[in-house]
């Protein structure tokens, strides 16, 4: 998409807006792709908005870390000061460039990396190391981490040297499920299999590794060639360091703070600020949390197209809740803003209208509102409201007036051409501003109409507080529905659970429950299982065409087995007094459906245990590296998602 934000584009936006008010339509069509995609029915639908209840359980959890108190030497990078000149960094398609790519040398292949690394031993046997990486002057940093091969229970750690204590923990496996999703959607090349740290803010961050015990260090294959050096302060902290007053208040003077703006809670709660990786670049947006016609709690979060677009970028993506002052015009951040890390899965995208749809990785945190919508068409002269993060800067709102349905074109000379549509079939409502108005950042953020979503903003034409205001374009969501209902309008029946995994340090065996209070018991109270969060999906009820999966535990071991067949499960509670039979644990497909993946069953020859894996890449690491364990095939069908 073209720089909507530049000054040739402020100038071909301005003009276009005043032409559209004296001439009317000028006969510029969208094109082929728009006119095509225009439905010929569109249902008139309106949905209310839903609050994220205080006792919502969290679908992902820091991992317990087996060796916080263990004292590790990085091996130290040091890129030095990043001296590119920091205005030719400009915004692509409206999303605000926040940060640049550095090549790492020292760490840029796997041998170079392996090489260098300095392993510790702990008390119970594990391994590790860390990698600690300083670019000068950097506000935070993000470290391309390719993954050419790495354990599902390994642990990594990422935190600022003078934090450790502070760090964001994630498991091999979690980190494998990203990377799956990205090869699913056909991104085989480095991008695909590069996971990118959490910012911790400042100009160094540390990385570090554990293998458990039995995994050897020569089983890890990583490489760091890429870091992102966040330039813009963007001032980050992890969540639970708030105890400052950040001065950001980048945005321009004439906008205006949500905070003030109590009749709006609603909406200002649905909206994030985001934060995403394209191209080793990093970028900020705004996104809105929707509700579905069950009210189901599924996080669907909605952006521009410009802004993500592929599942690659999905997946490095950030966002902070409650990004806003804790009171009117206080100019300070409130210690409420949440910060998620696990990315999401994009389920559709496309630049007819510029939209589109992800459904978050996280629980988005308590008090959080998925947003209302409606299908309704916006007619002119009516009064809309724009909630977003201008420059990534805390939330404001602006007060305008829609002008009508327009069709809109990037041309070549870096504006976009847009005319008037007096068919209502143009993919995109012109805006214009009473009060505030949109800046770079504020793309992808959602236009309410009487409290629910109707559009979503493709960009802006005024980057100056003058006194006439200023316009920006949104993408239509009545057009964008029709796409979206197969997620928005499904049946509340269909969601599935996560199921949660472990990994036992003193047996190195497993363990899978769909419980949430059994996985919180066992993370309270037993700390010889590392928690690996969620392993797949699955119904937590009975469902047609979905058959119970059998838990047993056996005595001796202390690990459990898991079955989906009648059979097998008739002949081993027969057979083995040693086990006891713990009845249906979770509900799961025999055999392939769409959008289901296989369940890999593996049989350690040594302990006698069963693994199992939901993720191709962990399957193919397993068979490669342990001759103990043998290759039993497929077990059952899960899903890789809700």
């Amino acid at each position: 998409m073209t720089d909507l934000f530049d000054t040739t584009a402020r100038r071909g936006l301005r003009s276009v807006a005043l032409a559209l008010a004296l001439a009317g339509s000028l006969g510029l069509a969208w094109g082929q792709e728009g006119a095509a995609d225009v439905p010929q029915f569109i249902p008139r639908i309106s949905v209310d908005s839903r609050v994220q209840p205080q006792d919502t359980p969290r679908e992902f959890l820091a991992s317990r870390s087996q060796a916080a108190a263990t004292e590790v030497t990085p091996l130290r990078v040091e890129l030095g000061a990043w001296k590119e000149y920091r205005a030719a960094s400009a915004p692509a398609g409206g999303a605000m460039q926040v940060g640049a790519q550095r090549l790492s040398e020292q760490t840029a292949t796997v041998d170079a990396l392996a090489s260098q690394l300095q392993w510790s031993t702990t008390a119970s046997g594990a391994h590790v190391a860390a990698v600690s990486v300083r670019s000068e002057g950097a506000y935070g940093i993000r470290l391309g981490v390719e993954m050419n091969q790495l354990p599902g229970n390994a642990l990594l750690r990422v935190y600022a040297q003078q934090n450790r204590a502070g760090a964001y923990e994630i498991a091999g496996q979690r980190i494998l499920q990203v990377l799956q999703a990205n090869l699913d959607a056909g991104d085989t090349g480095t991008d695909g299999r590069t996971w990118w740290t959490p910012d911790t803010g400042g100009d160094e961050v540390t990385l570090e590794i554990e293998l458990p015990p039995g995994v050897p260090a020569e089983t890890l294959r990583i490489a760091i060639p890429r870091v992102m050096h966040v330039h813009e302060n963007l001032s980050l902290p992890l969540e639970g360091e708030m105890q400052f007053s950040a001065q950001l208040n980048e945005s321009l003077p004439c906008q205006l703070d949500s905070t003030c703006y109590d009749a709006y809670s609603s909406q200002r709660n649905a909206v994030a600020r985001m934060l995403y990786i394209k191209d080793g670049m990093g970028y900020v947006c705004s996104g809105t949390l929707l509700n579905d016609t069950a009210s189901s709690g599924t996080p669907y979060f909605v952006t521009a197209n410009h802004c993500i677009s592929s599942q690659t970028v999905a997946s490095t993506l950030e966002t902070s809740w409650f990004y806003r002052t804790p009171s009117c015009n206080s100019r300070t951040l409130s210690s409420g803003n949440k910060v998620l890390r696990n990315g999401a899965t994009l389920l559709y995208a496309t630049a007819t209208y510029d939209g589109a749809l992800m459904r978050l990785n996280d629980t988005p945190p308590a008090g959080a509102v998925f947003s209302g919508w409606t299908t309704q068409t916006l007619t002119s002269g009516a009064s809309v409201v724009g909630i977003h993060h201008p420059r990534g800067d805390l939330q404001k709102i602006s007060f305008g007036t829609v002008y009508g349905s327009v069709a809109c074109e990037p041309s070549s000379e870096g504006t976009m051409l847009c005319s008037n549509d007096s068919k209502g079939n143009g993919g995109f409502n012109l805006v214009t501003w009473n009060q505030g108005l949109t800046q770079p950042g504020s793309s992808g953020s959602g236009l309410f109409l009487q409290g629910r979503l109707a559009g979503t903003l493709y960009g802006g034409d005024d980057q100056t507080c003058s006194a006439s205001g200023g316009t920006s374009i949104y993408g239509r969501f009545d057009l964008l529905y029709p796409a979206l209902q197969k997620w928005l309008a499904a049946s509340a029946t269909t969601a599935r659970s996560p199921v949660y995994r472990f990994y036992n340090a003193h047996t190195g065996a497993h363990f899978y429950t769909g419980s949430v209070a059994e996985r919180d018991y066992v993370i309270a109270k037993l700390p010889e299982f590392q928690y690996e969060n969620v392993a797949f999906y699955a119904s937590a009820q009975p469902q047609q065409d979905l058959s119970p999966v059998f838990r047993f535990y056996n005595q001796d071991s202390g690990a459990h087995y898991y079955t989906i067949s009648e059979s097998v499960r008739d002949y081993v509670h027969q057979t083995f007094a040693r086990f006891i039979y713990e009845g249906p644990t979770w509900y799961a497909q025999k055999n392939a459906v769409a959008g289901s993946v296989p369940v890999y069953q593996f049989y350690n020859l040594d302990s006698g245990a069963h693994f199992y894996t939901a993720n191709a890449s962990e399957r193919d690491y397993v068979i490669a590296t342990f001759a103990r364990f043998r290759n039993e095939g497929i077990a059952y069908y899960v899903w890789p998602s809700q």
